[in-house]
């Protein structure tokens, strides 16, 4: 399998009782694949995987997959600080059918390089095609290029989401080993593309889907042009939505636009009223509301 294109790692929408959302899941699912998005990555951390218990986490994947309808590449986030979590969530991932798994660095533990080879080798040992998520900044951890380089000779390890902010990373990993690179962050898109990244798993493109599809489809084909006028449009966008900690302000921004409840489940709360303020004023200016 190979990875390119605009990848969303989509928000789990909550009831205001705090209950998992599936009829506005299914609603988000559809508007993704209508608006040209080549695949969808349910309960990774910005769909908030840390406070879904088991059930609610395979029925994220579940509901997503159904309602894809193989319409799109279904990424499921199935990663975990534990690897028997991590091999548990994957082995009932591949079982419903998903193309792919997305495993972020285990956090908090903080492994050593070994430790990440042999985590990251026991679930694409499983046989589900297996993309790597370097995030250091949450993970407190990065994979060392080295343990990159390791775990790319494994045909099951076929991509990385690189989100260390680090545009020489893709430089790096793909002058050192034959692996797709993904943008793990929105603002980094173009730059992580012009030096040979295939796309972007994409936070921005939960609010702004085929306008994201768009514009990494125009990179992807050095029409760098175009591409920078959109990445200059929607920039305040990929600014505001990391205003505060990642997914607090992207659902306040779908609950703006009527998409979702602005319902989160603690320790993630509500945003400040000044945050509130600013996406309203950037979502307005780009008449997304």
């Amino acid at each position: 399998m190979t990875l390119h294109g605009t990848f969303t790692a989509l928000v789990t929408p909550f009831n205001t009782d705090g209950s998992v959302d599936y009829g506005a899941l299914r609603q988000l699912v559809n508007w993704q694949i209508a608006s040209g998005v080549e695949g969808i990555i349910p309960v990774g951390t910005t769909g908030e995987s840390p406070t879904l218990d088991m059930e609610e986490h395979l029925k994220v994947i579940e509901v997503t997959l159904e309602a894809a309808a193989k319409k799109a590449i279904i990424i499921a986030g199935t990663g975990a600080n534990s690897t028997s979590e991590a091999l548990e969530l994957t082995r009932e991932a591949k079982q419903m059918g998903a193309d792919a798994t997305l495993q972020v660095t285990p956090y908090y533990n903080k492994p050593n390089a070994e430790g990440l080879f042999r985590h990251f080798t026991a679930v694409a040992d499983l046989g589900l095609p297996v993309v790597l998520y370097n995030v250091p900044g949450r993970a407190g951890k990065e994979i060392p290029l080295e343990t990159v380089v390791r775990l790319a000779s494994n045909p099951m390890v076929i991509a990385i989401k690189e989100a260390a902010g680090n545009v020489d990373r893709v430089s790096a990993i793909l002058n050192a080993c034959e692996l797709t690179v993904l943008s793990g962050d929105d603002s980094l898109t173009l730059p992580m593309i012009s030096v040979g990244a295939s796309g972007v798993i994409s936070v921005a493109s939960n609010v702004i889907p085929a306008e994201m599809a768009n514009m990494v489809r125009l990179a992807r084909l050095d029409k760098f042009t175009d591409a920078r006028e959109l990445h200059r449009m929607y920039y305040p966008l990929f600014r505001d939505l990391f205003l505060d900690t990642n997914p607090i302000p992207v659902k306040a921004a779908l609950a703006m636009m009527g998409r979702i409840q602005a319902t989160y489940r603690l320790p993630l709360c509500e945003p400040s009223e000044k945050i509130r303020e600013q996406l309203h004023k950037t979502l307005s200016s780009l008449n997304l509301l």
